[in-house]
């Protein structure tokens, strides 16, 4: 069951692959009945470690926080991924909006929450006590776009605010290996200097209505920095937070991939096989652990009545 388990969970092999390596390898034949049979208490194995970590999520000093869509026989869903410290854990919901964020991190989440400026988490952060850190890399990506588009005033808006925020990097950068005292004060003035030409549209126009009609994306992201412009900078005064969602970003991609390979799930228990054993082998992964022994471990104590093993690591408080 293990070694199934790491084949179809961490290899993503299907299940003819599967049978024709149980028959030409291991020399018996299975249906492919037998074999989601055995996904589906393999998932029960892991059924308890999963949920623990799923305990954890409200308590959590930092999240990041991103979602991707999932299909389930065509239907459209998504797959939200929660990146903590020393673990990750996915879910599949029917749902893309703030009632997911409320239901796995409650409204008393006071920890930092990365994740991107989608809708759904800036209604989160009026609801929660924690601090937000939008990511500086879909921004970064955001202002590029103004800078390079072929209308001359939006770059003429947009090529200052690059450049600012290039400044912002080139101060950080040598603070690592040569701290200087005065850092934090010219640190505080570059993110002033970059708030202050984000919100500021009047070289395009001293009106704003014609601002909003003719250079639409100026506008909102004008918009944007006025509502929430110091949620972008939240890394600069918290110590440990990554300015990007890159942590999330990347836990994410092996079930991109794996969306790709299988195109989804058909079934409820599928989708709960899926979301299991995606954690075990993110969070494996992250800990340098192995997914194979971890799996054959877990089966063990199921088939024997047992506690699974934790998915922390052993120095985890």
């Amino acid at each position: 069951m293990g070694l199934l388990l790491f084949m179809k969970g961490a290899l993503r092999t299907s299940y003819s692959a599967l049978q024709e390596f149980l028959d030409h390898v291991m020399g018996f034949k299975v249906s492919r009945g037998y074999l989601a049979k055995v996904m589906v208490r393999g998932a029960q194995a892991v059924a308890a470690p999963v949920e623990e970590l799923r305990s954890l999520l409200p308590v959590q000093k930092g999240l990041n926080v991103d979602e991707t869509g999932h299909k389930e026989n065509g239907e459209r869903m998504w797959t939200w991924c929660f990146r903590a410290e020393r673990f990750v854990l996915f879910s599949i919901q029917v749902s893309r909006g703030s009632d997911v964020l409320i239901e796995f991190l409650g409204k008393e989440f006071s920890g930092i929450l990365g994740c991107d400026y989608f809708s759904a988490y800036r209604k989160f952060m009026g609801l929660m006590n924690g601090l937000v850190q939008f990511c500086l890399a879909h921004l970064i990506r955001d202002v590029k776009f103004l800078a390079e588009h072929p209308n001359p005033m939006m770059q003429l808006y947009a090529e200052p605010i690059l450049l600012a925020i290039r400044r912002m990097f080139h101060l950080i950068h040598p603070q690592v290996e040569h701290p200087r005292e005065n850092f934090q004060p010219k640190l505080e003035r570059i993110k002033k200097r970059i708030i202050t030409l984000t919100v500021d549209t009047t070289p395009l126009s001293p009106i704003e209505w014609y601002v909003q009609k003719e250079y639409p994306e100026v506008f909102n992201m004008a918009q944007r920095f006025r509502k929430h412009g110091e949620h972008y900078f939240t890394f600069l005064t918290t110590p440990n937070v990554d300015p990007t969602n890159n942590a999330a970003e990347q836990a994410l991609r092996f079930v991109v991939m794996d969306r790709r390979a299988t195109q989804g799930t058909r079934s409820s228990k599928g989708r709960t096989f899926c979301e299991r054993i995606w954690t075990v082998v993110g969070t494996c992964r992250m800990n340098h652990r192995s997914i194979f022994t971890y799996l054959c471990d877990a089966v063990k104590a199921w088939a024997n009545g047992l506690p699974a093993p934790s998915l922390l690591p052993a120095d985890s408080s």
